[in-house]
């Protein structure tokens, strides 16, 4: 019987553990997702082959690796599949997460694939750490041209 209360000791404590490491990680994501959104806007250089910024209301930068296997077999058939839905409204503007650590630590990257949605002023909108399919994607986006409307 003493064996059993030990187990059943030990069986609590780890549960108790994982819940508060669990708990622990959840607030780490709030709390870089916070400070993502609060990001300084993000000003695109244009030049005069560039299409005019107000032509795209919504761009999503999408962080991806070369060796990311859920970026190239998840992520970028969702995104391609926004595109089609909303044609010119969007631009998807690729980045390469090791090499641009500017960007990755502006917006708190924690993991590939990530996106970042952005408006047209270049303030961030949504924060998708992890694959984020089509129509999550385009629920943030239709937020984000709702404002644009209004």
């Amino acid at each position: 019987m003493a064996d059993f209360s030990l187990r059943l000791i030990i069986l609590v404590v780890v549960c108790v553990l994982v819940a508060i490491a669990v708990v622990a990680g959840r607030m780490l994501v709030a709390r870089r997702r916070q400070q993502a959104l609060a990001a300084e806007p993000l000003v695109f250089a244009s030049s005069d082959n560039d299409k005019d910024d107000h032509e795209h209301l919504v761009r999503i930068l999408a962080f991806s690796s070369e060796d990311c296997r859920q970026c190239h077999t998840l992520q970028q058939p969702a995104l391609e599949r926004l595109l089609k839905q909303s044609g010119d409204k969007i631009e998807v503007v690729h980045v390469d997460a090791v090499t641009r650590h500017d960007l990755t630590e502006r917006y708190k990257v924690l993991t590939v694939p990530t996106t970042v949605v952005l408006d047209t002023e270049g303030n961030a909108h949504a924060v998708n750490y992890g694959f984020a399919n089509t129509q999550k994607l385009q629920e943030q986006v239709n937020a984000i041209l709702g404002l644009a409307i209004s």
